[in-house]
């Protein structure tokens, strides 16, 4: 089942932000995610806040109705955020699977997002899509619908890692969805997941020669996250598959950095490679970078002037709150200048543009000489640009970064 929603303080019914937050909404980035819940089966290892069609069939949960749903939240966000509002700069369309819905959903989707605060003139606009839900035709609609990025969940190139996940797609149609995305002028994104149980180096490597193969604009590799709950993380319980070690990990993030910049791919985030800065997703780089963006769905989280809030989790709670007039929103938080410290921290570290040292407090500007002699950090880049960028090293050992860096 999907993890459970963080604790967090009342949300107001009408969804109103502190003045705080408003006055400093459009001094970074501002973006859109849309969280589409539907899946045509739960694979083994996602805690992502999904359904399968056959535990849903209630009002207000069912696709044909979700476009519909999404942009009275739209509504609500537009109220809210009020007249001042900046221009959209990213939208992102996750799941789920947000190609379970009809293309012509998207694209009211994104239309309705456009009519309510307007684009700026390079907008971003992705979906990610399941290689078996799209064609031709759907790739066509959206993307002269505005849609500027679909990104591929492929995960493996070999069929029993992909049994091992629950993963139905036919991987032939991964390399049928790239050629008509290009068809249609739509930057491709690949997603992979290495460390399946399972899973030797040799099939990571079909996996990545593959999907370098089919030559993307952007590649990302997460290391398999086995969550409690799932239906992997039972298995793993009882000893009916056993996750891989650290080194195995290790070795199958460098086999695929190495390969990957061997292509032509630049590592931008320690999960993202691009082929060039023109095809980092920019939406991304706004969660990374302390930018804003309104989550709208079922579990969706959001994030403006330092307030962070999140979304009912449950289809059917979230279409009921919005058609009472309500916010869907189950709680929020403020956060403390301590706690907006520590997440710049955590992400502006995992960026190739690194974090500036002057930012550091006393206790992480302490810390930096270390981390450069156990090759955590680039020394050049560190005393030429005061800036600390991860080694290789430092990107498998990141979280050690970190704590360095916060004393923790």
């Amino acid at each position: 089942m999907p993890s459970a929603l963080p604790e967090g303080l009342p949300a107001p019914s009408d969804g109103s932000l502190p003045s705080t937050a408003l006055d400093r909404l459009g001094l970074g980035p501002f973006g859109i995610y849309v969280h589409v819940p539907f899946c045509r089966v739960r694979c083994g290892y996602c805690d992502f806040n999904t359904y399968t069609l056959t535990e849903l069939g209630t009002p207000g949960a069912s696709v044909g109705s979700y476009a519909d749903t999404v942009l009275a939240e739209l509504d609500l966000a537009r109220r809210v955020l009020g007249e001042d509002a900046p221009a959209v700069e990213t939208v992102f369309v996750g799941g789920g699977t947000p190609t379970m819905l009809a293309a012509e959903d998207l694209a009211r989707i994104v239309e309705g997002i456009g009519e309510r605060f307007g684009y700026t003139g390079d907008v971003e606009i992705t979906t990610e899509a399941n290689p078996d839900t799209v064609d031709e035709h759907y790739l066509d609609w959206i993307a002269a619908r505005g849609f500027s990025r679909v990104s591929l969940g492929m995960q493996s190139a070999v069929p029993h890692v992909l049994r091992t996940l629950d993963r139905t797609h036919d991987p032939l149609n991964v390399e049928r969805a790239v050629k008509a995305a290009r068809a249609h002028g739509l930057d491709v994104s690949l997603d992979l997941i290495y460390g399946t149980p399972g899973e030797s180096l040799e099939d990571w490597r079909t996996s990545l020669e593959t999907a370098i193969a089919l030559e993307p604009d952007h590649v990302s590799a997460y290391a398999l996250v086995v969550e409690e709950g799932t239906k992997m993380g039972a298995q793993v319980r009882r000893g009916e598959v056993a996750l891989p070690s650290d080194d195995d990990e290790a070795d199958k993030y460098e086999l695929a950095d190495g390969l990957l910049r061997a292509a032509g791919y630049g590592w931008y985030e320690v999960s993202n490679w691009a082929r060039g800065e023109e095809h980092r997703c920019r939406h991304n780089i706004g969660y990374w970078s302390d930018g804003d963006w309104w989550g709208a769905g079922p579990g969706a989280h959001s994030h403006v002037g330092g307030v962070r809030w999140w979304n009912v989790k449950h289809p059917s709670a979230y279409a009921s709150r919005l058609n009472g007039g309500q916010s869907p929103a189950a709680a929020r938080e403020l956060l403390s200048a301590e706690q907006q410290y520590d997440e710049r921290v955590l992400l502006g570290i995992r960026l190739v543009d690194g974090l500036p040292i002057d930012d550091l407090d006393e206790t992480g500007q302490e810390a930096v000489a270390g981390l450069i002699a156990d090759s955590l950090v680039d020394g050049g880049a560190a005393l030429r640009d005061r800036h600390l960028v991860l080694t290789l090293r430092g990107r498998l050992l990141a979280d050690t970064v970190v704590r360095r860096l916060l004393g923790v």
